[in-house]
């Protein structure tokens, strides 16, 4: 019971929420034991409140999941879960956290009930919107940075960094799309009725111009960090973010990936040697 409740959590998707780190670290904070101390726990909380999130989302879902090529696979929706006890450990698992998390911050509570809040708006009624549903999806994203900084004691965050966060988030939600869209065309059942607003031309167009904000957006970061606001050596970086980008829009164009931006992160050697040599660059910038 435990390991199937543990799959429903899905913990692989928990790598998005090292986005919390993020205001720590180019805040230059990272080195302040307290505040990464909070972090790290934060990261867990946040991680454990986007778990009630996908619990109740399966159990929304679980009737087009059984007629998904994979979701059907999920606990919920192959019955190896029931949708009772799917539901006490939802309700548990939200009651302990809401607690710990109050007494962590009340700030960061807020940050976490605002997620669960527009998750159910999300679940409901923008899932099925055209254009707004990708927006809902980059907003979980933005609300993840403003979280992380409220444990990390760094009072200023960029815009750029706000921005950049924002058009990356709609990069990897359009990304999501056009794999649905393409798996959608072979395997018509269980998918999402807003894919029938989307064409892969559109989407394609889409990917195109968040991809250039991108860039463009944390280019502009690097060229006014915060506490770097004596050097342009954060320009450094840009290399690493272009490979990266470019990466990931060859897996998701010409590999038909990016229904699971957690996966391809995951498991792409290529991108994830990218990804550690930005984070080492950064860290040797900030800290070294």
């Amino acid at each position: 019971m435990l390991k199937t409740i543990l799959k429903v959590m899905r913990p692989r998707q928990w790598v998005k929420n090292s986005l919390l780190f993020a205001v720590l670290v180019f805040g230059g904070e990272l080195s302040n034991i307290n505040s990464l101390v909070d972090v790290v726990l934060g990261v867990i909380l946040f991680s454990l409140f986007a778990s009630v999130v996908y619990i109740f989302n399966d159990i929304v879902d679980r009737e087009s999941d059984r007629l998904h090529p994979n979701k059907k696979f999920r606990p919920i929706a192959s019955g190896a879960l029931s949708t009772k006890n799917a539901t006490i450990a939802g309700v548990i698992l939200l009651i302990v956290i809401t607690i710990s998390a109050y007494f962590l911050s009340p700030i960061f509570l807020s940050f976490c009930m605002l997620y669960l809040f527009l998750n159910l708006i999300y679940t409901y009624i923008f899932k099925h919107i055209v254009v707004l549903d990708v927006l809902m999806l980059a907003s979980f994203y933005v609300i993840r940075l403003y979280a992380g900084a409220s444990l990390a004691n760094v009072e200023y965050i960029s815009p750029w960094l706000v921005m950049t966060t924002t058009f990356l988030a709609l990069f990897m939600a359009l990304g999501k799309r056009r794999a649905e869209l393409t798996q959608s065309t072979e395997t018509p059942k269980g998918q999402r009725k807003v894919l029938e607003s989307y064409s892969k031309k559109l989407l394609e167009q889409l990917i195109t111009i968040t991809l250039t904000l991108t860039i463009l957006t944390y280019s502009l970061y690097t060229f006014s960090a915060p506490n770097l606001p004596e050097s342009n050596i954060m320009m450094l970086t840009i290399p690493f973010v272009i490979f990266g980008i470019f990466r990931y829009l060859y897996l998701i164009q010409v590999k038909d990936k990016g229904e699971t931006p957690e996966e391809i992160i995951l498991t792409d050697l290529p991108l994830k040697i990218g990804i550690l040599l930005w984070s080492l660059t950064i860290f040797g910038i900030f800290y070294l």
